[in-house]
């Protein structure tokens, strides 16, 4: 594993230091229990900053025939029941 190895108690305490640290140097933070690893905290990818979701949904939508006639028949309604 690579990263900076760091014990569950002196993460608790310096969190946010460590945290600030990883975003400058991008290197992993791997949480060890008793000098076992048991958590790694790692950088977030860059997101592209052309990734939009306009049209993200283009071309998966079905079409629908007559949008306004009814889902079911009249006689299938429970409203006077």
């Amino acid at each position: 594993m690579n990263g900076k190895a760091v014990g569950a108690a002196e993460f608790k305490a310096k969190c946010l230091n460590l945290i600030e640290q990883m975003t400058g140097d991008g290197e992993p933070i791997i949480i060890t229990k008793r000098g076992k690893p048991v958590a790694i905290l790692s950088p977030v990818p860059e997101v592209a900053a052309s990734t939009s979701i306009i049209g993200a949904m283009n071309g998966s939508v079905l079409t629908y025939d007559d949008p306004f006639s009814s889902v079911i028949e009249a006689g299938e309604w429970d409203a006077n029941r």
